[in-house]
């Protein structure tokens, strides 16, 4: 791919700021409102740069959830080609920085996609029906997260007060919780009928859930995480985003300590993927008995509550590249 522009974009809720690089300058730096209008003015600036061709651009610019759903959705349908990396990927790769502005990131990010060009990787949206499956399991951890903040309080408060004022708050939120509980519940509903409407979905939900240990919830995540297993096809990619995978930490003689698991991960999988384990060492089956094995065998728990955390998505991915069933039968056939 021949790129001659890269264009750097910061995004923030109300506004979005513009640095193009060529041949190692900034040629053009603007800021624009973030909605489509801003975007149309943004681009027709860039159509007076010097033999301006879209198809030798490349757009790039940080995750921001909501915020860059304009940009993202407009870009694509012009056909754009459009990268979205990682802000710590970014900020991590200029090295020591000193001040910080919205033109500076963008100006940033913009040297970043110069750098960085041989590991270009272009964006490509999720399908339509997954990013409705996004918004209704972001609003369900909403739900939970809020019902946990009212329900766990009474619950540990309920032995230091005394119970006449205890049955008054009680009293008081319960028809709060039952209405989360309702719109939970609502919630799951419209996944359920999201995922019978898609035949692909369906299928893929039937396979990932397959594995036991592995339930709605977590199946949601993963095909959220990897668009339908595509942007992470592979378990070992997919154990690191997790934050899954051990890693060495050494240096000389004076740093060495255990190999531990990365804290940049995806908070929301790991955690899934931790009650998965949990619940799969909990009752009779091949992992129980290895959970048993290796703490007998001195594995201290965490260490190998986290290999069955990696064992569940290798079993997953497994599950979804061969296109049938998990078996706990199986046994593959010697050639």
């Amino acid at each position: 791919m021949d790129i001659r522009y890269f264009v750097g974009i910061d995004i923030s809720k109300n506004t979005l700021d513009w640095a193009v690089f060529e041949s190692n300058k900034v040629i053009l730096q603007t800021n624009t409102p973030n909605s489509v209008a801003g975007i149309k003015t943004a681009l027709r600036l860039l159509k007076n740069l010097p033999n301006w061709n879209p198809k030798q651009a490349i757009f790039c610019m940080e995750h921001t959830g909501v915020y860059n759903a304009h940009l993202l959705d407009f870009l694509h349908r012009l056909q754009f080609p459009i990268w979205l990396e990682c802000s710590l990927q970014i900020k991590r790769a200029g090295g020591l920085q000193r001040g910080k502005t919205d033109t500076i990131d963008a100006q940033r990010i913009a040297e970043y996609a110069y750098r960085f060009r041989d590991r270009l990787r272009l964006w490509q949206p999720p399908r339509p029906v997954v990013q409705r499956l996004a918004f209704l399991s972001a609003t369900r951890q909403r739900l939970i997260q809020v019902y946990n903040q009212l329900a766990n309080p009474l619950s540990e408060q309920q032995s230091f007060i005394e119970p006449s004022l205890q049955k008054q708050l009680q009293k008081s939120c319960k028809a709060s919780l039952a209405a989360l509980e309702r719109d939970r519940k609502a919630i799951d509903q419209a996944i359920s009928r999201l995922v019978e409407q898609d035949e692909y979905l369906q299928q893929l939900f039937g396979l990932i859930t397959s594995v036991p240990g592995v339930g709605v919830a977590t199946a949601t995540e993963v095909i959220i995480a990897t668009n339908e297993l595509r942007t992470i096809a592979d378990p070992k990619q997919m154990a690191c985003h997790a934050g899954v995978a051990p890693f060495e930490y050494k240096s000389g003689i004076s740093i060495r300590s255990r190999p531990g698991v990365s804290q940049h991960a995806r908070k929301r999988l790991k955690s899934l993927f931790h009650l998965g384990a949990i619940s799969a060492i909990r009752v009779k089956g091949e992992l129980r008995d290895y959970y048993l094995r290796k703490v007998g065998e001195g594995k201290s728990k965490m260490s190998v509550i986290n290999a069955v955390r990696n064992k569940l998505i290798h079993r997953i991915y497994a599950v979804v590249r061969r296109g049938e069933k998990y078996d706990k039968f199986y046994s593959p056939s010697v050639v």
